[in-house]
């Protein structure tokens, strides 16, 4: 029986009441989301240990974190992303979900920089099936003007999970190093950060199963444009998709399209070039290298869409007003993903010393457990509060204002500036940990907005895509960059605190980027079933 008759399901296009099994849903999904960021955020409390094991930089942790992840959580999101428009929005999460929980516990017997990276890119791919996938879910299940709220419950588990991710680590790394402070005489020969991976990894192969118990909603009621749960051929499209941004077979699929090869191959010279430019200015080739494969990936992506896909396009790439809120919802991730990260380290090396010296406040803990648990629950409280926050009156705003949603937006980005400057000037430990919360609860109110709003720009065929065009975003422009960039301006000034505050020469940027995208957004909106009917292509 097809799953996508179940009405059950969704409530969209039927009102604005919500059932009982749509916040059901929702609730497996934020599990989804928080072991998703544990797995990727554990990195930051184990930094100190991983450096010293391992003889890695700053710019080398930045690498692991942002860059070798980054990068293939983007480019196989869109592949993915498209088939989560096409095929089992919950089979394609589960199976997302064990890759990722294995290659986080694989991450735990890695010994050298380069074996690490390796398990950071399985990550980065089994991660990728899972927010497109789910925005899809939600999209169909809550109604339009519940939208943003429910995206943004969702969405708070991506800071849940990020800041439980620390006294999880926190506390099995100085456990495990108390028990054995010779690794030789531990079990598996394993050290105290490597124990932390494992810890962490192997539940998630449980939660796995319980995502396959979803039912599948319908898709595109909200809108009256009912879609089937599966299109036909559905894995044929993601096989072609792959083929499409998957270098070197990326030139085998643009030659098909007429017109397209010299462009491409132009486009994979410049990025070359840029690369190397860039690896001869700061001499980290694995960073640039990694981050031109990703570039040149998605370009030549783009090119296949346009041809293959010509409504999706014209929404997406072929919109200027989706491009640049894609650059700036990425521009406060640059800004985000790099504070979250980089402020644990920060806290160990200003205020704390060794890791394992006695605690300030928590007594019988470590340093190490202390800076986990009370930056781990308190940025967890404040920042799921804050983009839940966010996200309801980010709709209220909506109601108001066609821009409001971007507005919402411009405050996040605005309103932890003067904190952070705060966090990083003041010499008292007792005051960080009391204001970090507000900073964390200003940053956290624009993630739902964000997302809603892309979703917003598109037909309901579209959504998964669009929120891998997001994740992608948030990935190569955040992730990929922002962690680096910190972790680079460290090293090049040997204080932490001179590269987390060179971050905050982005929010200018982003301020324009987001106040030129609200413009026309209405207009962008309203438009959309035109614009993607074009020349008279099916939508």
């Amino acid at each position: 029986m097809e799953t996508g008759s179940d009405e059950s399901a969704s409530v969209a296009g039927r009102g604005t009441r919500v059932g009982a099994y749509a916040w059901y849903v929702l609730f497996v999904l934020v599990l989804v989301y928080i072991v998703n960021f544990i797995d990727r955020q554990i990195l930051s409390i184990l930094v100190g240990d991983i450096k010293r094991d391992l003889g890695v930089s700053d710019a080398q942790i930045g690498f692991l974190y942002g860059t070798a992840f980054a990068v293939f959580y983007a480019l196989f999101g869109i592949p993915l992303g498209r088939l989560a428009d096409s095929w089992y929005r919950g089979r394609l999460m589960a199976g997302g979900l064990a890759l990722w929980s294995s290659m986080t516990a694989l991450s735990g017997f890695a010994n050298s920089f380069g074996m690490l990276a390796v398990a950071r890119v399985g990550v980065g791919i089994g991660e990728a099936s899972a927010s497109p996938a789910a925005y899809s879910m939600i999209s169909d299940t809550f109604p339009q003007e519940r939208r943003a709220t429910a995206i943004s419950i969702y969405s708070s588990g991506l800071y849940i999970g990020g800041a439980i991710s620390l006294p999880i680590g926190g506390f099995v790394l100085s456990r495990w190093n108390v028990m054995f402070p010779d690794p030789a005489a531990a079990p598996l020969g394993l050290a105290g950060w490597q124990a932390a991976f494992l810890a962490v990894g192997l539940p998630g192969l449980l939660l796995a199963l319980w995502v396959l118990s979803l039912r599948e909603p319908p898709r595109g009621n909200a809108e009256g444009l009912p879609q089937p749960a599966v299109r036909p051929g559905a894995w044929r499209e993601f096989g072609r998709e792959l083929v499409a941004i998957l270098p070197p077979l990326t030139l085998l699929n643009v030659a098909r399209i007429p017109g397209a090869l010299p462009r491409n191959l132009m486009m994979m010279i410049l990025v070359i070039a840029s690369g190397y430019g860039l690896y001869r200015l700061t001499g980290d080739g694995a960073q640039w290298a990694a981050y031109g494969l990703g570039v040149y990936a998605i370009l030549s992506w783009i090119q296949s869409l346009q041809h293959r896909d010509p409504p999706a396009f014209r929404l997406i790439w072929g919109c200027p007003t989706t491009v640049l809120l894609v650059f700036a919802f990425g521009s406060i991730s640059f800004v985000n993903y790099a504070t979250t990260f980089w402020v644990p380290h920060y806290l160990e090396q200003t205020f704390y010393g060794d890791p394992l010296l006695p605690s300030h406040y928590l007594e019988g803990m470590t340093a190490k457990e202390e800076i986990g648990l009370i930056i781990g629950w308190t940025s967890a409280l404040a920042a799921a509060a804050g983009v839940i926050i966010g996200g309801y009156v980010s709709d209220l705003w909506r109601q108001r204002d066609a821009r409001g949603r971007l507005f919402l937006n411009m405050v996040s980005v605005v309103v932890p500036v003067p904190l952070m400057a705060f966090l990083l000037t003041t010499d008292s430990l007792a005051l960080f940990y009391w204001v970090n919360p507000l900073a964390q609860f200003a940053a956290a109110l624009w993630v739902g907005a964000a997302v809603a709003t892309l979703q917003d720009l598109v037909l309901p065929r579209m959504r998964a895509t669009a929120g891998a065009t997001y994740i992608l975003g948030t990935t190569m422009v955040g992730l990929a960059l922002g962690p680096y960039f910190a972790g680079k301006i460290s090293v090049l000034s040997e204080s932490l605190r001179t590269g987390i505050f060179a971050l905050y020469l982005m929010p200018p940027i982003t301020l324009a980027a987001l106040w030129a995208g609200a413009r026309r957004l209405a207009e962008m909106e309203a438009s959309k079933v035109e614009r993607a009917r074009g020349a008279g292509e099916p939508i």
